[in-house]
């Protein structure tokens, strides 16, 4: 058993112990693949979305030098036809890019070198006399050890990527390109030694200079992951699950991890928070302590055309349309709006529906991190908007009608663009940023049903919460009542009929010339 080669089971049996999720049907999934044309998979997802825990079960499966079968008992894979034909099969190479980075820092070797030497290495001393004792290329050294052995390889890289996201030695990245592609666009390699490869990143494949070290590579992306759509993250029969065995709430899980959207599987949660929140018993945003939201100030603030109006109309509760294929999966090339927005797709900062081609803010836990995001004076109204948020639901539960309609001036007054309120649709988002802390106690919908019409925004009280209900009517050069009457004619209450608590009405009406807030509040019974 070594470090890249055949390394065991313990990095599964680690993950076993801890809060477990059962995503071994992945394994099926690569075992279909095994020595066919699409043998060679790169799965790209965000950070803590679960990419290094399926390399290690993939190891603990493959790896022939250990016995796995007690890991994968009562687990998916193991009622599944193909479990005992791979199961503890091959000679398993397991890469862990960032691991040869940290290296190359401390000591200032060569990382493509380092790779190489070190896998070679190991390979001489599992099978003494295969290898030259001068050969210095893996991918000649795996092929003379399956010409005299037979034994066949699996290679698994985790964050394959990492060279190009965090280094800028083009020199070095052109090697790296030349040492994959040695093993991967090799034909006598892929052929015969290479069983399969399985590849994690978080973006997509693209090409390095002239060359694409992958391009026979089938890839699965956070926005077209395909038939692995549920290895994303946690389904929401997994999170229900993990909420009925360890007395989570359910519904608060839903709210703060909630928001990925796939074809076949609606909601995906992100699974390092899911556990985070499991295991330390409190719903908050976990993202930030695995990823600053530095980068994401960076991105938001570039200077692209419609990127703020885009950034504003999803902190209202919006989504964006957006175009995807153009992006070059690079983190410094972005040459438009539709870019940036496609990288935070990926990075997982956007939810992305293909079925319409929109991003959207998918969660409290992203929602959180874009309100930390937005400072700076390119952003300063939409802060202070934000900043004033709370300030502005205690008046309107307090029900100073004054207060409610300066704040939405100011709202107003401090933004433009989108909020300019030229539509209903815009003042709606406005009112969404005006109240976006509001998320915190409420669900809040747009164009609530009820038996005769849609009011504009109701605010539902969550469980546990002392605050009441409200409705609110939006109404343009007409007048506040007028609004106030128009929810009780369309009795908008008949979707609270199970809600005891108290209600508030919330007539709104602004008018276009004088660009002034009028409020009216009223308690219903």
């Amino acid at each position: 058993m070594g470090t890249y080669l055949n390394s065991g089971n313990s990095g599964f049996q680690t993950i076993r112990n801890g809060i477990y999720v059962d995503k071994t049907g992945l394994i099926e999934f690569v075992n279909s693949t095994l020595n066919t044309a699409d043998k060679l998979t790169c799965v790209s997802r965000p950070r803590r979305f679960g990419k290094s825990f399926a390399a290690k079960m993939l190891c603990a499966y493959y790896d022939k030098s250990c016995d796995s079968r007690k890991l994968f008992e009562g687990l998916r894979i193991s009622g599944m036809d193909s479990f005992e034909k791979y199961l503890n099969k091959y000679d398993v190479i397991y890469l862990d890019i960032t691991g040869f980075l940290a290296r190359m820092k401390n000591s200032g070797k060569d990382i493509v070198t380092d790779i190489q030497e070190s896998v070679i290495q190991e390979l001489k001393e599992a099978f003494p006399g295969c290898i030259n004792d001068l050969e210095d290329y893996l991918a000649d050294a795996m092929m003379s050890v399956t010409k005299k052995t037979g034994n066949q390889f699996i290679i698994i890289i985790d964050e394959w990527d990492a060279l190009f996201r965090e280094t800028n030695d083009e020199s070095l990245q052109e090697r790296y390109v030349w040492l994959l592609r040695s093993l991967f666009k090799n034909a006598q390699i892929t052929d015969t030694i290479l069983a399969g490869a399985y590849m994690t990143g978080i973006l997509p494949v693209k090409k390095y200079g002239t060359q694409s070290a992958l391009t026979d590579c089938r890839e699965y992306t956070m926005t077209d992951p395909l038939m692995l759509a549920e290895y994303v993250g946690f389904t929401e029969s997994e999170v229900k699950m993990l909420c009925e065995q360890y007395q989570a709430n359910f519904s608060e899980m839903k709210r703060w991890y909630d928001g990925y959207s796939f074809s076949n599987f609606q909601s995906v949660y992100n699974p390092n928070s899911v556990i985070s929140a499991i295991k330390y018993k409190r719903f908050k945003t976990y993202w930030a302590e695995s990823e600053s939201y530095e980068p994401l100030k960076d991105y938001i603030s570039m200077n692209k055309d419609g990127l703020r109006d885009a950034i504003i109309a999803m902190l209202g509760g919006s989504r964006v349309e957006i175009v995807t294929r153009k992006f070059q999966n690079d983190m410094t090339i972005l040459k438009s709006k539709d870019d940036v927005l496609t990288l935070l797709v990926h990075l997982g900062y956007l939810a992305y529906d293909v079925s319409t081609k929109e991003a959207y803010i998918p969660n409290q836990e992203i929602a959180d991190e874009f309100q930390n995001a937005v400072e700076g004076e390119n952003w300063q109204g939409v802060q202070e908007a934000l900043d004033d948020s709370e300030k502005l639901l205690k008046a309107t539960i307090r029900g100073d009608e004054k207060a409610v309609a300066d704040g939405l001036r100011r709202v107003h007054a401090l933004n433009t663009s989108i909020l300019q309120y030229n539509d209903e649709n815009s003042l709606s988002c406005a009112l969404t940023i005006a109240y976006f802390t509001a998320k915190r106690d409420y669900t809040i919908i747009r164009e609530l049903p009820s038996g005769e019409g849609f009011a504009d925004l109701a605010f539902i009280p969550r469980n546990g919460s002392d605050k009441p209900a409200m409705i609110i009517e939006l109404k343009y050069d007409k007048s506040a009542d007028g609004a106030l009457n128009q929810i009780r004619e369309k009795r908008y209450d008949g979707v609270l009929s199970h809600y005891t608590g108290n209600l508030l009405l919330v007539g709104i009406n602004y008018d276009k010339k004088t660009k002034a807030h009028e409020c009216e509040i009223e308690r219903y019974k």
